[in-house]
């Protein structure tokens, strides 16, 4: 039988469910645990919402947007955590996290993983290729924030950083999907899920923190240490006023920024039950950001939904 990660939630789906064949590369792309697909895939419909409340949409092709952009965030995610995985597999088998991750527990090859990547890759461009041009170059602009990911651990204690580059970079398209261009109002809405991010993969990184010292991976959890919570602060602080910039912005009315509060009190919730020793702590607090993320973008589309154009 393979031998789950230790990070997946007890009784997932692919445990449960999956073929044994299957189970290796649904775990390779993280099919067990759908919080990085969420958060991959909320900056999207982030930026989707912005751009329907500022100009109206269509709903049919709205929805059909929602929904390519749901499929693309999983499969580009799956192939991230895959080529992720092709070059940390060393690190990996070193962490007790991450050591029975399916290439450093040898259940994948390298070669195999590889040419798993390349065919969600394939699905991926596929997916894009149904956007408008600008869109579609959008995307692809997205490739060397991906490629050089997983070496940023390496070289700069703020990995986090360059993975709020990337994993926001949906909200940007999201907005061109619709607009065919980019405005300010979605850039803010960018730096926005930068500070979101900077400040969910800072939780995460408290996990490993002591490994990582150990094989000498750097994060911003590591630097922080026990100034994580003020930092958390300013970082979630941002969030929601990034946010809220981002819609008056795009001319969204000022009523709709008291929707940001549930989002707010949130993140309240999360920095004061986050214990940054307690590694199971930490993952829960790190989940819930789906929610978070989720309130950020309620005002967001019941703006778009007011703007539809039903014609």
């Amino acid at each position: 039988m393979n031998a789950a990660p230790a990070d997946a939630a007890k009784d997932n789906w692919v445990d449960l469910y999956a073929p044994e064949g299957a189970k290796p590369y649904l775990r390779l792309m993280r099919a067990d645990r759908p919080i990085g697909t969420w958060l991959l895939l909320i900056p999207c419909w982030q930026g989707l919402a912005l751009a329907a409340a500022e100009r109206g949409a269509e709903p049919r092709a709205l929805l059909l947007d929602a929904a390519l952009f749901a499929v693309g965030a999983m499969v580009m995610r799956g192939a991230g955590c895959a080529y992720n995985d092709i070059v940390d597999r060393d690190f990996d088998a070193k962490v007790a996290r991450t050591a029975k991750r399916p290439i450093p527990a040898g259940q994948i090859g390298v070669k195999s993983a590889w040419a798993f990547l390349f065919g969600l890759c394939l699905v991926g461009l596929a997916v894009l290729l149904q956007f408008n041009p600008y869109t579609v170059a959008l995307g692809a602009g997205s490739i060397g924030l991906i490629a050089a990911y997983p070496f940023m651990k390496r070289i700069t204690w703020w990995p986090q950083a360059w993975l709020g580059l990337t994993f926001n970079w949906g909200a940007l398209m999201g907005y061109a999907a619709i607009a065919g261009e980019l405005t300010p109002a979605p850039m803010l809405l960018y730096a926005s899920g930068l500070a979101w991010t900077l400040g969910y993969d800072t939780i995460y990184a408290h996990q490993d923190k002591e490994d990582d010292a150990l094989v000498g991976v750097k994060s911003s959890a590591r630097l922080l240490g026990s100034q994580t919570t003020p930092a958390l602060i300013g970082f979630y602080a941002f969030t929601i006023a990034g946010a809220a910039g981002a819609m008056l912005l795009a001319g969204i009315s000022p009523l709709y920024l008291l929707l940001l509060i549930p989002a707010a009190a949130h993140f309240y919730w999360q920095i004061t039950k986050l214990d940054i020793d307690n590694p199971a702590n930490c993952l829960r607090v790190f989940r819930s950001n789906r929610d978070a993320g989720l309130l950020v973008l309620a005002p967001l589309l019941l703006a778009a939904l007011a703007s539809l154009s039903y014609v």
